[in-house]
């Protein structure tokens, strides 16, 4: 609990000092779409020497500040976003508005019904996917999530995400083309029921969470449980916070995953556009 009131003081000290954004990022990013149609050949650095073609939608152009970080959600799988019986192995990114990361959206199933974050490389063991992902020098960590995976560099000064991107797509279609099992079967053999996940949960919010979090006048509710994946909304002074989406990542999101280890991805389908932004009011 002294944790997460620490970090509450400190992230409203923080959002104080404005911030600006450098509008070149926008364009190179518009300028430099990421994408991945893949064919059997694997993705090369040089696009124009290689007959695969990435594909994926242009990011949005960052907007001004006080900005708000949204958690990666995944998206639905249909027509709008693949064709239809494809054979190929397709894989869209869609990096963040920060640039810390990218969410990878695959035509296949990675992880049906469950989800897996993993830390580092040593937690990776015998899963192809993520070994494979953290061969790669500036992956930070990897999270896997039914048909995407959501990877955070280390650097966080790059903002042209279209040399990693690369790498990653040709990484999960490598895993995807190999045939084998992408997840460590220990993984998925100790995954926890639904109402472990729920009890475990719902215990760090109300203990540890919410009571940091009350003294800014905010709330965290759990939504729902979809296997081990979980929906929080925050309310009264956590919405429209522009130091939301940094006080998730940094307090919520380490507090659930230490009181709850198994927990994998954690979504926030908050509509900050909705609050009223205290740090900056």
């Amino acid at each position: 609990m002294n944790f997460i009131k620490r970090l509450f003081t400190g992230l409203k000290q923080e959002a104080d000092t404005p911030v600006t954004v450098d509008s070149s990022v926008a364009e190179e990013a518009e300028n430099s779409p990421v994408t991945a149609e893949a064919e059997n050949s694997p993705v090369t650095a040089e696009a124009e020497n290689s007959p695969v073609v990435e594909e994926v939608p242009e990011p949005e152009p960052a907007p001004s500040f006080p900005d708000v970080r949204n958690v990666l959600q995944i998206p639905v799988i249909s027509e709008s976003i693949f064709p239809e019986n494809s054979d190929a192995v397709l894989i869209k990114a869609q990096p963040s508005p920060t640039g810390d990361q990218c969410l990878f959206t695959a035509n296949r199933p990675l992880m049906s019904g469950n989800s897996w974050f993993f830390l580092d490389f040593e937690s990776a063991e015998g899963s192809p996917l993520a070994e494979g992902l953290f061969c790669l020098e500036d992956v930070e960590t990897v999270l896997v999530c039914e048909y995407t995976v959501t990877v955070t560099r280390k650097d966080k000064t790059l903002v042209d995400w279209v040399p990693l991107a690369k790498e990653v797509g040709a990484a999960i279609r490598g895993a995807l083309e190999g045939g084998e099992g992408l997840i460590a079967e220990k993984i998925i053999a100790d995954l926890p029921s639904e109402d472990e996940i729920r009890e475990g949960i719902q215990k760090v919010i109300d203990d540890e969470v919410n009571p940091g979090v009350a003294g800014h006048g905010g709330n965290i509710t759990l939504m729902t449980v979809r296997g081990n994946s979980v929906t929080i909304q925050m309310g009264g002074g956590c919405q429209g916070c522009s130091a939301a989406d940094l006080t998730l990542k940094q307090g919520i999101h380490t507090s659930f995953r230490k009181a709850v280890p198994k927990v994998g991805a954690i979504f926030d389908e908050t509509d900050h556009t909705a609050g009223l932004n205290p740090f900056f009011s």
